[in-house]
């Protein structure tokens, strides 16, 4: 095998640099401030590692798990509009990647619904609908840098609550463990915090007490990083050599790199938490159902709600 030269090594950083600062712009971080490619060290040694090889650079993103429960935050169970142009974003980013270095890139989607179906009050069928959609979205579109990875292709025809206790049992760290890392890391705390949050805007026909909602829902972001954590740590057992994405916001310098699918006014925003708006300048974003329906008309695709559309002059 051929030593490495020290113009080989100059080759490797200027592609890895220049391939991270493709994703720069879209960073999901919690703070405002932006950071240069040098602060993500870790993202510039595994794609550095895939340049070396002269191979395609893969990242893996945990997410597009299930539509919200709610439907005033969402258009129905299966995906849309959202879905579709978060989707486009993520192939087009890899052509853009393929552009600096020629073996290209990938993404796999590691759709997480079923990790978590319990937890989020999403029957498994709806789960199984979601990330059948998204591949056949894939398919139509020919968005051939993605592919969708889920507990399927772990775990088979297994039952579903037989798969998610596999996972917790084999993967989960311990309450205990979770308990003191969310009262003493400012990152794990605000994760916790966000994750309850949407907990609660995700509940619908709750017949209890708000605090008593509250009380559950806290209980219940526990069980959702857990879940997390196993899943993260099998999907890094199944593809070992990585960059890992996030749809979380996630600080410089952290393993995983938080990426923003599309436009919204809260960085914890997905495109399975919101409906997609077409704002009349022709840009898109990301809004609860309720709040994007008072600003412009439904427009359905396929006999299905797909997204909003404002008119030339604002709401329709």
């Amino acid at each position: 095998m051929p030593l490495t030269t020290a113009a080989d090594a100059r080759t490797t950083e200027a592609v890895s640099t220049a391939v991270l600062n493709l994703l720069l712009p879209h960073h999901r971080a919690s703070g405002a401030r932006s950071a240069p490619a040098g602060a993500f060290s870790h993202q510039l040694r595994r794609i550095g590692g895939y340049v070396r090889r002269n191979e395609p650079v893969v990242f893996t993103l945990p997410g597009f798990p299930c539509k919200s429960p709610n439907p005033a935050k969402v258009l129905g169970h299966l995906p849309d509009q959202g879905e579709r142009l978060s989707l486009a974003f993520l192939n087009s980013l890899c052509a853009g990647i393929g552009e600096i270095h020629a073996p290209g890139a990938r993404v796999v989607i590691c759709s997480d619904g079923h990790v978590f179906g319990d937890l989020v009050r999403v029957p498994d069928e709806h789960v199984d609908a979601y990330s059948d959609e998204l591949s056949r979205l894939i398919r139509e579109l020919r968005l051939d840098h993605l592919s969708v990875f889920d507990l399927r292709d772990v775990l088979g025809d297994l039952p579903h609550p037989a798969k998610r206790a596999w996972v917790h049992d084999r993967y989960a760290p311990g309450l205990d463990e979770l308990h003191h890392e969310v009262r003493t890391d400012e990152h794990t705390l605000a994760l916790y915090r966000g994750i309850t949050r949407f907990l609660l805007d995700d509940t619908a026909g709750f017949t209890g007490t708000r605090s008593a909602l509250q009380r559950e829902c806290r209980r219940r972001a526990y069980g959702v990083i857990q879940r997390s954590r196993a899943w993260g740590a099998l999907v890094a057992e199944h593809h070992p050599r990585s960059v890992r994405l996030s749809i979380h916001p996630q600080p410089a310098g952290a393993l995983k790199f938080g990426i923003r699918l599309l436009d919204a006014p809260d960085a914890w925003t997905t495109p399975w938490h919101a409906a997609a708006l077409l704002s009349a300048d022709g840009t898109w974003r990301l809004l609860p159902r309720a709040q994007a329906a008072g600003l412009g008309r439904l427009v359905t695709r396929d006999g299905r709600p797909s997204h909003f559309e404002q008119g030339p002059g604002g709401p329709a």
